[in-house]
């Protein structure tokens, strides 16, 4: 902790995704907050607001069987206690959901993109999601779905099993949790600036400053920091180079099913074995709005230097579009509302995700990143404890040495 009860301090958190609006929340709901003493000031690279990189382009997972363990233990009941606390059912579509492992066959659907799409996709990589589930988790598989699951037809399916049990699994819409936890973070005190950190200041050892270029503008601007908390995600290197942290370049659609479609709550990973007997493994997450997302997996396509210029892959979205359609009519028939990619920061060692103060850059940074496909749902166990080390200098609502950035470095 730095700063002293006589003088006013200034905390920086850098980055308006998940992590970052979540810590904001946490800090003003800690009981050592004070607005007229403590001074909370989120800047957020994108000219469009927050949640818009993966924070805002997730399928938007909450699970109990997220990894790394430590900090699942805080996130899963925080996110339950934020949604009884806002209204989250209303507010950002909490609510608990079946998870399942489908396989089948595709039937053949055309393409909807006039040039064609390539078979494969270069450099593909797994998201990783499913190693949280323990060895022999999985339910006994079995060809028949669950009654309420007819988005998926069942003439195609080869094997369906249950992959946790009930109340294990829940959802949010990433992009309302981010926002809203954002508005309820500025309701208490927190302000919001857009523009681009270029540095993080220092003198003596100790965090002074951040430089920053608002949007719009071109002239350098220094903000005064005591605390600066970097949670700018895939591009957290730019600011600590020292962090390992690698960026999943991952594509995602968004499909609106007809007025009247019947979509079950369930989130399921499948191995969909086309017509030319390739297998691909879309997720595929029903949402209580109407829509459907579904993900693909990542690839190593350069982080750019902003996340408004993330670039998105059409043959990538047509792909996905296809391989999705291929077992359900009613997706098939849908309307699709995006085709949307984002980067996933993914610790390069350690596994993370990496989570501390960072005195060996400064005394008064702290780290909140390298949440792979897992910072939707382990945000605010994450910020949860960043609010409790920046504020009493000590986390202590779950054990994180191993995620500390000192393991990292």
């Amino acid at each position: 902790m730095t700063g002293t009860t006589d003088s006013v301090r200034n905390i920086i958190i850098i980055g308006g995704g998940i992590i970052g609006c979540s810590t904001a929340y946490y800090l003003t709901r800690h009981p050592a907050f004070q607005p007229s003493r403590i001074d909370i000031t989120l800047i957020e690279a994108s000219v469009h607001g927050a949640a818009q990189g993966a924070s805002g382009k997730a399928g938007g997972l909450v699970a109990k069987w997220a990894y790394p363990k430590e900090l699942v233990g805080v996130s899963f009941s925080e996110h339950v206690k934020l949604a009884e606390e806002h209204n989250g059912a209303e507010r950002w579509g909490w609510r608990y959901v079946s998870t399942g492992s489908w396989e089948g066959r595709g039937e053949r659907v055309p393409d909807s993109d006039p040039a064609g799409v390539p078979k494969n996709h270069t450099r593909e990589k797994s998201l990783e999601k499913t190693p949280g589930l323990a060895t022999g988790r999985k339910g006994t598989a079995k060809r028949k779905l669950p009654e309420d699951l007819l988005w998926v037809k069942e003439t195609l399916t080869q094997a369906y099993s249950p992959m946790a049990p009930a109340g294990a699994t829940a959802q949010v819409h990433p992009y309302l949790f981010t926002t809203s936890i954002l508005e309820l973070a500025k309701e208490k005190g927190a302000a919001f600036t857009s523009g681009t950190v270029t540095s993080i200041l220092e003198s003596g050892g100790a965090v002074t400053g951040v430089q920053y270029i608002a949007s719009g503008q071109s002239a350098m601007q220094t903000l005064p920091a005591t605390d600066v908390i970097v949670c700018a995600g895939a591009w957290s290197p730019t600011l600590v180079a020292e962090l390992p942290i690698a960026a999943t370049r991952a594509h995602s659609v968004v499909i609106r099913t007809a007025p009247g479609v019947d979509i079950a709550p369930y989130v399921l990973f499948t191995e969909i074995t086309g017509t030319g007997n390739d297998v691909v493994t879309p997720e595929i997450y029903a949402r209580p709005d109407g829509t459907v997302y579904a993900c693909g997996p990542g690839d190593d396509s350069p982080l750019p230097l902003n996340v408004d210029d993330v670039p998105v892959d059409t043959a990538a979205c047509e792909r996905l579009l296809r391989n999705v359609s291929a077992i359900s009519p009613e997706l098939r028939a849908g309307a699709v509302e995006a085709r949307q990619a984002c980067f996933l920061p993914v610790a390069s060692v350690g596994g993370g995700p990496i989570i501390g103060a960072a005195p060996q850059i400064a005394k008064g940074v702290f780290v909140a990143t390298g949440h792979t496909c897992w910072g939707i749902s382990n945000a605010p166990g994450t910020a949860k404890a960043m609010a409790e080390l920046v504020m009493d200098g000590k986390i202590r609502c779950a054990d994180l040495r191993k995620l500390q950035p000192s393991k990292f470095f």
